[in-house]
């Protein structure tokens, strides 16, 4: 690895870190505002990094090259609930906070972009550090996003099928997550193949809107 691709990998560290967190925070967030304070008592109800980087997951992996990465999982307790959301329901709502929470991201970047393109274009000059975060910040989070909404355990994706399956075919579902790790391996191998069109076409999506604004 010379010290021109360690400077890549290096540059893409922080947005990696800041999406990461954005993630687990809203997780934790929809938890406390559906009566679980699980991960509030713990200090993971905050956008602070450290309370969410794994040192594995969220330095070394990245740094590394290995084009995956994750944060701590947020510890939800589904009994704390309140009474009028079902374990079920609230376990969705927490999962789809964090992949709803990229896209926000990412649309909040593609704004940025457009508003600085109209009005402080040198910031995103071609080559600038602002436009390499804010272009960046849209692909990795719409990447985020549609990654973690596919329906593989541990993935966000499974908790919220988990929810929508009949009754008679949960248990069975549930059974899979004993086959997580080799399920993540397939994943990794295989998933981005399989969101990197709606990946670029949500990415495409997003840049219009920046357009349009400059």
């Amino acid at each position: 690895m010379d010290s021109t691709d360690f400077l890549w990998r290096l540059m893409w560290l922080p947005l990696t870190i800041l999406s990461l967190s954005v993630h687990e925070f809203a997780h934790a967030w929809s938890a406390w505002k559906l009566g679980d304070d699980t991960a509030s008592r713990m200090g993971r109800l905050t956008l602070n990094p450290m309370a969410h980087i794994d040192l594995l997951g969220t330095i070394a992996l990245p740094l590394l090259g290995v084009p995956f990465g994750w944060a701590k999982p947020v510890p939800v307790d589904p009994t704390r609930f309140r009474r009028d959301v079902s374990m079920g329901r609230g376990m969705a709502i927490t999962a789809a906070a964090g992949p709803v929470s990229n896209v926000i991201l990412a649309a909040l970047s593609a704004v940025l972009l457009g508003l600085a393109f109209r009005y402080a274009p040198a910031l995103v000059d071609r080559g600038s550090g602002g436009s390499f975060f804010l272009v960046n910040m849209v692909r990795l989070n719409v990447g985020l996003a549609l990654f973690n909404l596919l329906p593989v355990p541990p993935l966000d994706g499974s908790r919220i099928v988990a929810w929508v399956l009949p009754y008679n075919l949960r248990n069975q579902w549930h059974a899979l997550e004993q086959y997580a790790p080799i399920l993540l391996i397939g994943v990794f191998w295989f998933g981005g193949r399989l969101v990197s069109g709606p990946i670029n076409a949500l990415a495409a999506v997003l840049f219009s809107i920046t357009q349009a604004i400059a």
